[in-house]
């Protein structure tokens, strides 16, 4: 075990490191309640964390942690699932600037890397030249190349290209006492010239001879002989037949040897062509049965197995049913991927193989598919196992500990039905069996009690019998996700105290201090010591706003759901997380708030993060958060961040100031409705040369935002002009139409456009009659005793259309989300609210689901780029407005660029103007500068629009109900059709400095009588 490190040694190490390292140093709590854990069921609170800003940075970095003797841990993506990445040391985060593809040889199919940079993105960059990484873990979106060295990672694609070990030629390290070298395999005559060198590296590398001399029966002997041994170093990479390849033997070693610099890597070729061949069987044993006899007849690219458990999950989650759609009839499933040349080959192989087994394509329990968009569909549905597996609608909360364990393809079968029967003696009932089956891997989440002194006792007993079992297989603890804590004490099961001893004599030979990633692999913690739970974790209870009805109506359980997968770390598709892209900031993403919130409960003594709900560290996290809800959908286990911020804001705030802009954008309905008496007074005050300066500055709106303009005229005010009576609620055809704050008072065109297509539909319109509001910007501002009573007030208006089963369409995708999801969260046990949530409908969903039969959308004929709310894509989905724009017979390219970066509130707030564009540049405002001239820009959310018109696109976005509307009159104009519409015109120049100088001649007035007052005697 690592010695303590005594606190005059970490002041003067934070002293040395911000004055002689090019990197962010953050020994702050905040950052280190951030990185208090991983993926895994461990936690330990880091010392600090340092964030380099170039390689030579982090060496600098690791240099000056080895002068003031403190651990090191080099962490990637941190989504380590045995807790390799969580330590009480200084944590190296090389993911933020550390990430540059150095280099590229496309003939020799060579790249080198530094160590930050993403797969995905790595990838990315070599697609021009046909190329790829091998190597492919699920985690492919966000996972480090230094984290995947330092894990061996493997993934799907193993089964064609092995572990990250097969893809690894050389790599360039740092030693703990400072030793720079370049490794690989290693000639006799390098290896003489090593030693005629002398110095630290000879003495390494004679190190690293004695030990395969001394070890050499052990190694040949005592390493098992199957594709996925992740377990153990790798002492068989310096066997004399494998070139004495140091390079090979450091992957894999957790960065508990080296730190590693950059790495030169093997790649291949990108596959033409693929197909993808499903296999149902009554079983997944059966399943694993099959696996050798298919590999005797072909040699796949991936060969995947998934359970009629998972299966089940998935349809209590509503989750990736599209995937499950399109997987052949039976209990479970093994998914045979092959790859070509031509779509002749692909082909082939699969009907060959068919063939072979006596199956045919014709049969209800086999599906063939050679459409990539159709195989991405089924192979979603295995790549989702952790996700999935995590939060099962039984409440019952599983854990890794046995998630990756692997033995020989052949024994695959027997091996299950014995954890099967291991899992039932200990009372586990039947967790999903999925994973790698070509290659013998076996992935589970497992519902460990984590949380008494029973449920640790039988974790650890189970551990130790499974390891055992796995052992008598043949196989390794480790298939995939390496040792760490979890399995670094179970070694000397699988390998013997000889061997593991060979590793305690490696790890000293490289670190004789214990300073690298101290407490794994060798020497290890105690594999039921300290858990991010245990019998001691003692969290909080607090009293909530927000109901948490998916959550035993607990913040705490809510805030669980985050277990470290790490996909809001991702950098492009789907929402989740914006501010996570643009800051590249760990307390910046979806998995860094949670781990604060989570410290924030207090449950263990040593948390960083103290004061509870008053702790500005959280607070400083979140108020980047966007409160886009993009991690509700996309987040695997439903973390719903935009509520725990709102919660976590009326706590913080409470019974003291909040800032300005809760004031001014919180209570925005409020100000609408005031400035609804004077609209063009209202702008010219607002945007006033002086006067608007110091309106937003005083309201807290940043300077660098032009506020959005009051229509002269709102939604409600032509309504009532125009409509006198009600319809009879007892007529099918009557909807309400809600009148949004934004839709009433600052683009009632949307709202008007949206009566014209609902009446065209046939439709009887009406809209309340009197003021009501969701509650929304109430919400985003955490005020929620505000936003309860706006919302009961407005429940009170709605009741005789709730109770007459009358629909309500919502415009505004922020309001119809707060209706569907916030609202019942909010007021959970009101039964009109949850009428409120069945009566609500999207625009897109009340045409195309409800309206009569033989009605057709105006046809618009065109192309159009389109944005979708982010609350939208969480809560209500596109599939009506996609379905209604083909209808519509648009050519809609909707984007899959992420947030706009507005986000209501918050790009309006002083201090997040920066970010805020940021975001928007990371895809939808070039995507709409890309937009040709004759197309449609559609975003429904006003939000969205109000980004895209402020983002210099030179473009205006539209509602879809704006673009039907207009389509009614005929056909639009070739450029710009947007120009069409109806916008609040700016004031006047003169407007506004008229209303600066009348603000004058005020002030100056109320000034003079001011002093006239003092000078009385």
């Amino acid at each position: 075990m690592s010695t303590p490190v005594p606190g005059a040694s970490l002041d003067g190490l934070v002293t040395a490191l911000r004055a002689g390292t090019d990197a962010e140093v953050r020994f702050d709590p905040g950052s280190r309640g951030a990185y208090s854990t991983d993926g895994s069921n461990y936690r330990q609170v880091p010392l600090g964390v340092v964030v380099p800003r170039s390689v030579a940075a982090g060496a600098r970095a690791v240099e000056l942690c080895s002068r003031f003797d403190v651990p090191v841990l080099s962490r990637g993506g941190g989504t380590s699932l045995a807790g390799q990445t969580t330590n009480t040391a200084v944590v190296i985060d090389w993911s933020k600037h550390c990430d540059a593809l150095v280099s590229v040889d496309p003939e020799a199919r060579t790249c080198v890397v530094e160590p930050g940079i993403v797969l995905d993105e790595l990838n990315r960059r070599l697609a021009g030249l046909r190329l790829q990484f091998g190597p492919k873990p699920s985690t492919h979106s966000h996972c480090a190349l230094g984290g995947m060295i330092g894990n061996n990672s493997c993934g799907a694609s193993a089964q064609a290209y092995g572990k990250t070990v097969d893809s690894v030629r050389r790599l360039d390290v740092l030693t703990y006492d400072g030793v720079r070298m370049r490794v690989g395999p290693t000639s006799q005559a390098a290896r003489a010239r090593i030693a005629a060198e002398g110095g630290r590296r000879a003495e390494l590398y004679d190190g690293l001879d004695r030990i395969v001399t001394e070890y050499l029966a052990d190694i040949r002997r005592g390493y098992p002989k199957i594709p996925r041994r992740v377990s153990g170093y790798n002492l068989d990479s310096l066997l004399p037949e494998n070139g004495l390849d140091v390079a090979k033997a450091l992957v894999g070693s957790e960065g508990t040897l080296v730190t590693v610099l950059h790495a030169e890597l093997d790649l291949v070729p990108v596959p033409p062509y693929e197909s993808l061949l499903v296999l149902g069987y009554d079983d997944i044993c059966r399943a694993a049965d099959d696996v050798p006899r298919l590999l005797e007849h072909c040699s796949p690219g991936q060969l995947e197995a998934l359970d009629g458990r998972m299966a089940e999950l998935m349809r209590e989650e509503h989750a990736y049913l599209d995937s499950l759609r399109a997987l052949p009839q039976a209990d479970s499933w093994l998914l045979v991927q092959f790859t070509g040349d031509s779509q002749e080959d692909v082909d082939a192989q699969a009907h060959a193989l068919l063939k072979a087994i006596g199956r045919s394509e014709k049969e209800a329990s086999v599906a063939f598919s050679d459409d990539p968009r159709r195989e991405q569909e089924m192979l979603r549905a295995r790549e989702a196992g952790l996700g999935v597996t995590a939060r099962p609608p039984d409440d019952r909360e599983t854990w890794e500990g046995w998630e990756d364990s692997a033995v020989p393809p052949e024994r695959l079968g027997d091996y299950l039905r014995d954890l099967k029967g291991l899992f039932a003696e200990f009372d586990y009932d039947h967790p999903s069996l999925y994973g790698h089956f070509g290659q013998g891997c076996v992935h589970t989440r497992i519902p460990f009690g984590m949380k008494t002194a029973d449920g640790v006792a039988d974790f650890r007993r189970f551990v130790e019998r499974a390891a055992d079992l796995v052992a008598s297989y043949g196989g390794s603890l480790s298939g995939e996700h390496g040792d760490g804590q979890a399995r670094g004490e179970l070694l000397t099961r699988m390998f013997g105290e000889r061997l593991v001893g060979a590793f305690g004599e490696l790890k000293a030979l490289f670190d004789p201090g214990n300073r690298m990633n101290p407490g794994k692999v060798v020497d290890p913690n105690p594999v039921d010591g300290q858990l991010r739970l245990g019998a001691e974790w003692r969290p909080a209870a607090p009293r909530t706003h927000f109901g948490y009805p998916e959550d035993d109506h607990s913040f705490t359980r809510a805030v669980m759901r985050c277990v470290g997968i790490g996909n809001c770390r991702g950098l492009h598709g789907d929402v989740m997380c914006p501010s996570y892209r643009a800051t590249r900031e760990e307390e910046h993403s979806t998995r860094g708030r949670a781990r604060l919130l989570f410290e924030m409960l207090d449950g263990h003594p040593d948390s960083a993060v103290k004061d509870g709900w008053r702790s500005t560290e959280v607070r400083d996290a979140l108020d980047l958060c966007l409160a886009c809800k993009g991690c509700k959908s996309d987040c695997p286990t439903g973390v719903d961040m935009a509520t725990y911020k709102a919660e976590f804001m009326a706590h913080h705030y409470a019974g003291r100031p909040r800032p300005a802009a809760h004031y001014s954008m919180g209570w925005l309905p409020l100000w609408a409705h005031l400035a609804e008496r004077a609209p063009e007074l209202a702008n010219s005050v607002l945007q006033a040369p002086v006067l608007g300066r110091t309106g937003k500055a005083l309201a807290g709106v940043d300077g660098a935002r032009r506020p959005p303009v009051f229509a002269e005229r709102s939604f409600v005010r032509w309504w009532r002009a125009l409509h006198t009576g009600q319809p009879d609620l007892a007529d099918p055809a009557t909807v309400v139409l809600w009148p949004d704050t934004f839709s009433n008072h600052f683009h009632p065109a949307v709202a008007m456009s949206a009566v014209r297509v609902l009446e065209d539909a046939g439709f009887a319109v009406t809209v309340p009659d009197a003021p009501v509001c969701c509650g929304l910007t109430w919400i985003s501002t955490g005020q929620l005793a505000t936003a309860k009573r706006v919302l009961r007030r407005s429940l009170r208006v709605l009741r005789p259309w709730l109770d007459a089963g009358t629909p309500i369409i919502g415009l505004e995708p922020s309001c119809t989300a707060v209706f569907r999801s916030d609202a019942p969260e909010l007021l959970p046990g009101d039964q009109d609210v949850r009428r409120l949530v069945r009566r609500t409908r999207t625009f897109a969903e009340q045409l195309v689901h409800h309206a009569p039969a033989g009605w057709q959308p105006p046809f618009l004929a065109r192309q159009a780029t389109v944005q979708t709310h982010c609350h939208q894509h969480a809560i209500m989905k596109f599939d009506a407005d996609r379905e209604l724009m083909r209808r519509a017979r648009l050519d809609a390219d909707v984007l899959d660029e992420g947030c706009c970066g507005l986000a209501g509130n918050f790009g309006f707030e002083r201090g997040h103007h920066e970010v805020s564009m940021a975001v928007g540049e990371l895809g939808v405002l070039p995507a709409v500068r890309a937009a040709a001239p004759d197309s449609l820009v559609l975003a429904d959310g006003f939000s969205c629009r109000t980004q895209i018109e402020q983002g210099g696109t030179g473009r205006r976005a539209l509602h879809l109900a704006e673009a039907l509307a207009l389509a009614l009159d005929g056909p639009l104009p070739s450029d710009r059709p947007e120009r069409l519409a109806r916008r609040p015109a700016e004031p006047s120049g003169t407007a506004r400095w008229a209303a600066t100088a009348v603000a004058g001649t005020l002030t100056g007035a109320a000034a003079l009588r001011a002093v006239r007052h003092l000078r009385r005697p």
